[in-house]
């Protein structure tokens, strides 16, 4: 059982077929709200949606091909949610996956391509949404954004230079659009994920070489030599329930805060 109702409401995650974003897609199903999501696979996201409306077979579902990175693509999507299902009030930012590198060995090209995914996968869905969300708020009192944000940004690695600082920028701009659309009654808040189990690190185990290691095994030493604190990594829906806090009137009073899903993994206070 949900703890929230949220039917009538109308929920955009970006990058909802897989991971975090797809556990976040189906808690808000669960609760009872429209919830459209966005990918670049057609394939994955027609499979995703299959599996979706076969567990959800009420649900009022649209998915839809979109670049996050393309202002045409995501405009086009934000029409076409507004379309199919309504005017949005939740907006869930969930950005790609990191870049392996250190100061040295980050071309140019390279520092460029990760600032702009990491920003604009934000500031894209946000500028083509925030009309509906203003409409929503105008209307029911509020309205919210939740960025899916990493625990590099205030805890850098050095092999992930690139990805720390631009993780540390969008960190950053929560905080300002939390002020500038405060005035809009729009909550914008983030959450910073530590380890999550994923495709990334499953393609990491199979190329492992512990061979003896199962992948609880292997996920434990990882933790270990982390020194992730509750010794193992997290799960999607963990994350996922954070943003659904989020996003919804269950953190009314909340706004320019991150919470931390680390398992222990911050050294921060």
């Amino acid at each position: 059982m949900s703890m929230i109702e949220l039917e009538g409401k109308v929920a955009v995650v970006t990058g909802g077929s897989s991971g975090i974003g797809l556990a976040t897609v189906e808690l808000l199903l669960e609760a009872g709200a429209a919830v459209a999501f966005c990918g670049r696979n057609q394939e994955r996201l027609q499979q995703v949606e299959a599996q979706l409306r076969a567990r959800f077979p009420q649900a009022n579902l649209f998915s839809a091909v979109c670049d996050v990175l393309s202002q045409e693509q995501v405009q086009a999507f934000a029409d076409a949610v507004e379309q199919h299902l309504g005017a949005v009030s939740m907006l869930v930012n969930n950005a790609g996956q990191g870049r392996v590198s250190t100061f040295a060995d980050t071309e140019d090209a390279a520092w460029t391509e990760e600032l702009r995914l990491k920003f604009f996968s934000v500031i894209y869905p946000t500028r083509a949404f925030q009309p509906q969300l203003q409409r929503m708020s105008a209307a029911h009192g509020e309205a919210a954004i939740v960025c899916v944000n990493s625990l590099l940004a205030i805890q850098p690695e050095p092999h992930m230079v690139a990805t720390s600082a631009a993780r540390a920028g969008i960190h950053n701009l929560v905080r300002s659009l939390a002020t500038e659309l405060s005035t809009q009654h729009i909550r914008v808040n983030g959450i910073l994920i530590g380890l999550v189990e994923s495709g990334q690190w499953r393609r990491r185990y199979e190329t492992r070489t512990e061979h003896d290691q199962t992948w609880t095994q292997w996920t434990q030493a990882l933790a270990q030599k982390k020194h992730i604190q509750l010794g193992r990594l997290g799960f999607p829906l963990e994350a996922a329930r954070a943003i659904v806090f989020l996003a919804t009137p269950l953190s009314s009073y909340t706004t320019g805060s991150h919470i931390d899903v680390s398992g222990g993994l911050s050294r921060h206070a």
